[in-house]
């Protein structure tokens, strides 16, 4: 088993943080690009990769209260994740993403998955900047 985490500190309050993050239609803008998420029933979502040209049915659980989202695989359990959102104060958040790979075959290696996780939430902030400028604008 792998496990891989990283964290950044994005200057917006972390309920603003959270609804970017965890908006389903909009995973696409932030996950990396050879990721592909297409909503079902909620839980229930299909990961589509590029690299491979396969979809792995997966879960998908945002928990608002909590600021957490967690998923993985529905089937054969290769792989979870979690990301959460906390309030550090002065209207800054700090975001943690976390994965699991359960199966050596699905794990990448430590510095394609760090540099996945890296690129994805610094899109993550992006969209957080502009959603926070778009809704004061």
């Amino acid at each position: 088993m792998s496990e891989y985490e990283r964290s950044r500190t994005m200057p917006a309050l972390p309920e603003h943080v959270y609804d970017q993050a965890a908006r389903v239609d909009r995973l696409d803008s932030w996950l990396p690009e050879a990721l592909h998420v297409r909503a079902e029933e909620l839980p229930a979502v299909t990961v589509h990769e590029d690299r491979t040209d396969e979809d792995t049915p997966a879960l998908l659980n945002p928990e608002k209260d909590q600021m957490r989202v967690e998923w993985g695989t529905r089937n054969g359990g290769s792989y979870a994740g979690w990301l959460q959102v906390a309030g550090i104060g002065s209207g800054t958040s700090e975001v943690t993403v976390h994965l699991s790979f359960f199966d050596e075959t699905h794990d990448p290696g430590e510095q394609a998955v760090n540099d996945a996780l890296d690129r994805s939430l610094r899109r993550l902030e992006e969209q957080v900047r502009l959603g926070v400028e778009g809704a004061a604008g």
